[in-house]
This record gives C-alpha cells, sequence and structure tokens, in this order.
C-alpha cells in the first residue's frame, strides 16, 4: 500500500515508519518536524504545515495514518487554542481531505486519556468518557470528527492508545515509565504523583504494530479499539521499573510517593483490539525498562531539551508565557 503517515516524524512515528517499510509499503511522511528527522535516509518527508495538505496533495494513497498533533497535557494546557486546533480540528480536516481524494483508509492515532478519571471502573470502546481536561477533549473530538466520515467507500479506524513508553530513535522521557527510569539514573530514586492512580501502559513497539494492523486490516473495517499491554497503579509500573533495574545491573533505587493528585484515573479493555485486529502485545514492563537500558549510552545526561516535548515546545513559543 502506498501509505502517508502525519506526523511520522514524532516518538511513534520513527518507531511505526521502518516496520511499515519493513513489510513491504510504499511509505511518505509528512510533518512540520518540530522535533528534527529520526527517520531511514530513504523514507521522503514532506515538511509542511500539515493544514497545507488538501485534497489535491493527499491523491494516490491507499491510507492515511494520523499521528500528529500536540501530544500530551503539558502542551495541551500550555497553549490550548492550539491543542484544539492540531488535536480536534486538524484530523477531522485531514479525514475529510482523505476522503474527497480517494483514500480508502484513515487511521487516527486516538488516546485512552479521552477516558479521564473513572476511577476501578474498566471502560470499554462504548463506555462513556469523562474527561475534562483540554487534551482529553481534544483527542477525543478529533476521534469523533473523523469518524463521522467513515462510509463503504471509506474506513476509519481509531487506536485508544495506552501511555506509550520505551525507546524510539526520537527519544521522550515525559512519558510514566520513561521519566521514572530517568530519574532512577539521574537522581538515584523514582518519584510518583501517587501510587493507586490506574493507567493503560502499552511499549511504543506495540503501538507501532498496532497501526500496522489498522493499516493492513481487512477492506471496508472501521471501528474504534483500545490498544494497551495491561492496566497497571502507578505504584505497580514504579516497582516494576526498581525491580528491572535490580535486575540489570543491581542498582536499588528507592520509590518516592509525592501524593499528588491527577486528573486521569482510567482502566481499559483491550479485547475488541485482540479479537477484531489480532493485536497481541508483546512488550510488557519490564521489557520497555531493558530497551531503555539498551540505549542509555545514546541519552547522554538526560537533560537535553529535545527529549522533553514541553521543552522543545516552549523554546518555539518563547515569550509567550
Amino acid at each position: 500500500m502506498k501509505v502517508l503517515v502525519a506526523g511520522g516524524a514524532g516518538y511513534v512515528g520513527s518507531v511505526l515508519t521502518p516496520l511499515l517499510c519493513a513489510n513491504g509499503h510504499d511509505v511518505a511522511i509528512a510533518d512540520a518536524c518540530w522535533f528534527g528527522r529520526h527517520l531511514p535516509p530513504e523514507v521522503p518527508v514532506i515538511e509542511t504545515e500539515l493544514f497545507a495538505l488538501d485534497e489535491r496533495r493527499l491523491g494516490g494513497y491507499d491510507a492515511l495514518v494520523f499521528i500528529a498533533g500536540l501530544s500530551n497535557d503539558p502542551m495541551a494546557e500550555f497553549d490550548p487554542a492550539l491543542n484544539f486546533k492540531q488535536n480536534a480540528a486538524l484530523p477531522a480536516y485531514l479525514a475529510y481531505c482523505a476522503r474527497l481524494a480517494g483514500v480508502r483508509r484513515f487511521v487516527y492515532g486516538s488516546s485512552c486519556s479521552i477516558y479521564g478519571h473513572t476511577g476501578n471502573q474498566l471502560c470499554f470502546e462504548d463506555s462513556p468518557t469523562s474527561c475534562t481536561y483540554p487534551y482529553g477533549v481534544s483527542k477525543h473530538q478529533g476521534e469523533l470528527g473523523a469518524m463521522l466520515l467513515a462510509g463503504p467507500e471509506y474506513s476509519v479506524i481509531a487506536l485508544r492508545q495506552g501511555t506509550v513508553n520505551g525507546h524510539s530513535p526520537r527519544m521522550r522521557f515525559d512519558l510514566i515509565v520513561n521519566t521514572m527510569y530517568r530519574s532512577a539514573m539521574t537522581e538515584g530514586r523514582i518519584t510518583m504523583s501517587h501510587p493507586d492512580i490506574w493507567r493503560p501502559i502499552i511499549d511504543v513497539r506495540d503501538t507501532a504494530a498496532a497501526f500496522v494492523l489498522a493499516v493492513e486490516a481487512p477492506e471496508g473495517m472501521t471501528g474504534v479499539f483500545n490498544v494497551a499491554r495491561d492496566n497497571f497503579t502507578v505504584g505497580q509500573v514504579a516497582e516494576a521499573v526498581r525491580d528491572e533495574l535490580r535486575r540489570l545491573d543491581g542498582r536499588d533505587v528507592p520509590i518516592e510517593n509525592l501524593n499528588r493528585p491527577d486528573p486521569r484515573n482510567y482502566r481499559v479493555d483491550c479485547s475488541r483490539a485482540r479479537e477484531v485486529l489480532g493485536f497481541n502485545p508483546r512488550h510488557d514492563l519490564a521489557s520497555t525498562v531493558r530497551s531503555l537500558h539498551e540505549h542509555r549510552a545514546e541519552y547522554g545526561d538526560f537533560t537535553d531539551d529535545n527529549l522533553y516535548n514541553i521543552k522543545v515546545f516552549r523554546k518555539m513559543h518563547s515569550g509567550r508565557e
């Protein structure tokens, strides 16, 4: 298939793109390249503001994968207006243009953040959502806008991703497992906001595999799917990071509980993705920590601003705070 990945130069895209290529697809990237390029040199990159894409420029592609936009709560709260443009309006616009252009499939990178604060309740794709913060609201709006366009000749698949972690060529240390690993390596401790908060967790390699499954799903398939390895409390994640580091190099780090409230607390069921898409994640928390540890020499002293999305974003908008 001829596949365009919008936002493909980012954290997930830098893992997804080589996987799509390895599966024999003809892949191109459209990205504003806020965080640079960390892609195979043979993959063409269209460096552009994504609202500049239109029906004409999307013609000829079989599938459009949308993993662009603002990627986390700090970025969304720093610039709520841009958050709603990039996460709500942009995917709906591109899904609309892709349909006009004759693209057969649109795959939207949604988020489990849309579920909000649900306590111990297990969330299915048809469960009500309760998010009230800019990032979660905008991701839900983008999903709804894209799904409205699905039809007999136009497949739309939305993947509600759990919190993604692990090593990527475009590395980030503002994700729960990655952040805990960084603090263990640099501060000799693991800090957590609150041990009882629930999160669905997924390794970036499994996230990429889920997107490939969505691209390659049977023609005409449309639907929304939760994708995660499993649900963990923040305390369980901290313990897993500590235990794997102890096993890897004998490092024994304490866990510090900051007892901070969190507006997000949700658990998800991923049986639909497993049964319909054939999604079977391979990487557990220990595997994610190992992936980070294997690449630790590449991270320097972990202080590079390019490893943190909000730091790059603030530099881009310096003088606005």
